[in-house]
């Protein structure tokens, strides 16, 4: 319809000089959403895989636009004032993504994403077009090598490292090797962190090809990868398949469970969410702890195991995972994905890890027989906030409050020795609207561990947490406390219980000291107020929600 036509002269005359043939009109037009940028590693090298996939729709019949959004990079933002841009950019991304696909009027849709915000706004977008669509996972980065030690080390590395740094454990020389040696090359975040964790649960969702979530950035089936893409948009078209087709309510818990067993990043929680609600699918917070009470963590993956996502990709990547669990009955087998055939149909004839790989454990001997991400409930958190408790760090922690009212000078008292055994570290005014924008708590929680506090200090929050962080830590409090959470009361030297078994966050004190304290607290004035930070602390749901942009709309 846009390029049939007399009338329409004037959009093929527009394309004939960026490549449209005479042939090319009749064809079925397929955009390719390319995040290609020099700002982080984890996208330096979408602009090839964009051209491979576009290679691919084209050698099926289509004709490829490759068309760029944004991408802002966390490891270099994290614990500045940019990192508050970072969860906004999935929204920005999204909406750019919406925005040409719905001008240009093309028929299908590859994106593709390598970091953690825009994989969750390609899908976003996917969704909100309804438009024969696949994604593609830009791929993980090698891990670097220690030139001393030889020990694997990542992006994670060097902010345990600054800690260390802190305590006098490290020297410069020291800090300065694991700088230099840590991220080498292209391609995200190595262990189940927020990308990986993202592109595995977009895979069990059903909307990227097999393995498309565990194949090295650089390798030759990432090319591949890609290039199929291409030819499954135009498979998608011919059979009418759609995102709302195969983002159901199943689809959603299958990746749920998938994130489970991986061990995977607490920020799933906000971005699964947002998704739903972009879908039209109904999905809550406590959709996680319903399912969590039945699906182990398998994976023995950083941040708390050993391993990173390149090992999981040398003994066979995430299908062998998913078969497991679809012959325990932990998935949904007949929901469709975007090779037009059903989960377990493409799972039929996937065998299983090596014998002597540990990557993976089996059923019968997990790592926790329960979920690691917790949804709690409490005084401090009457509408839900995000754990992640691996069990390594215990399930029940109590102690002191220390607050700070943002993260950095957070960090400075850490760094400086000021956190203590028994301190329970409260950052608060970092939520959604608060910061705005609701920072990635990775610099204080690094520090903590560096300094070998891990086990000895909690920290909780009303903004999130890298999928790098670990340690006893609770995030997306809500409400928050620049809209009246009670999280916004807290004095030094409150008394604060977490338990991870009961699902409680509670502060300690009498019920009628609380609403005292609520009664005379006074709201702060807003830290933005012009440019797309206000824009987005105007408008943006909370984190229960998915801290989504158009929910009241």
């Amino acid at each position: 319809m846009v390029l049939d036509g007399p009338s329409r002269a004037g959009a093929r005359s527009m394309l004939r000089p960026v490549g449209f043939e005479e042939a090319d009109f009749s064809k079925p037009v397929v955009g390719i959403a390319s995040t290609w940028s020099m700002v982080t590693p984890c996208n330096m090298h979408i602009d090839q895989l964009a051209r491979d996939a576009e290679a691919g729709a084209n050698a099926a019949g289509g004709k490829a636009v490759i068309f760029g959004t944004i991408t802002v990079s966390d490891g270099i933002s994290m614990g500045t004032p940019g990192m508050r841009y970072s969860l906004v950019s999935r929204e920005v991304i999204a909406d750019s993504i919406e925005t040409v696909a719905g001008a240009e009027g093309f028929d299908a849709l590859v994106t593709i994403g390598g970091c953690d915000k825009n994989m969750p706004a390609c899908i976003m977008a996917m969704a909100r077009l309804n438009r024969p669509s696949v994604f593609v996972y830009g791929g993980t980065i090698l891990p670097g090598i220690h030139p001393d030690t030889k020990h694997e080390c990542d992006i994670v590395s060097v902010y345990e490292a600054i800690g260390k740094h802190a305590a006098n454990k490290l020297d410069d020389a020291g800090l300065k090797a694991i700088e230099a040696c840590s991220v080498p090359g292209p391609g995200s975040c190595g262990g189940m962190y927020t990308a990986n964790t993202m592109a595995s649960a977009i895979e069990a969702l059903g909307l990227s090809l097999p393995n498309s979530s565990n194949q090295i950035a650089i390798s030759k089936e990432k090319k591949e990868d890609c290039r199929r893409a291409g030819e499954a948009a135009i498979a998608l078209l011919k059979a009418g398949i759609r995102p709302s087709d195969i983002i159901t309510r199943k689809a959603f818990e299958n990746a749920i469970t998938v994130v489970i067993a991986l061990g995977g990043s607490t920020n799933a929680v906000l971005h699964l969410l947002a998704i739903a609600h972009e879908s039209g699918v109904r999905l809550s917070i406590d959709d996680f702890t319903r399912i969590g009470k039945r699906v182990p963590v398998l994976g023995d993956l950083k941040p708390s195991g050993k391993y990173s996502m390149s090992h999981l990709t040398r003994i066979g990547g995430l299908p062998p995972l998913m078969k497991v669990l679809l012959d325990a009955g932990l998935l949904h087998g007949d929901c469709l994905t975007v090779t037009g055939r059903t989960l377990a149909e493409n799972l039929k004839d996937v065998g299983p890890y090596p014998a002597d790989q540990d990557v993976i454990r089996p059923l019968s001997n997990p790592i926790k027989a329960d979920s690691h991400l917790r949804i709690l409930y409490g005084n401090l958190a009457p509408k839900g906030a995000v754990a992640k408790i691996s069990g390594k760090e215990g399930l029940v922690f109590s102690g002191k409050a220390i607050v700070f009212e943002s993260e950095e000078n957070a960090l400075t008292a850490i760094l400086g020795g000021k956190v203590k055994p028994g301190h329970v570290i409260v950052i608060r005014n970092e939520g959604p609207v608060g910061g705005p924008g609701m920072r990635e708590m990775l610099s204080p929680t690094s520090a903590v561990m560096g300094r070998g506090l891990g086990k000895e200090v909690a920290l909780i929050t009303d903004g999130r947490f890298s999928g790098g962080s670990h340690g006893f830590v609770v995030g997306h409090i809500t409400p928050e406390a620049a809209i009246g959470g009670p999280i916004g009361i807290v004095r030094n030297g409150d008394p604060i219980t977490i338990d991870a078994k009961a699902n409680r966050l509670n502060l300690d004190i009498p019920a009628r000291e609380i609403q005292a304290r609520l009664k005379a607290r006074k709201p702060r004035k807003p830290s933005a107020t012009r440019g797309v930070l206000a824009k987005y602390a105007k408008l943006v749901s909370t984190a229960s929600e998915g801290a989504v942009t158009d929910k009241y709309l």
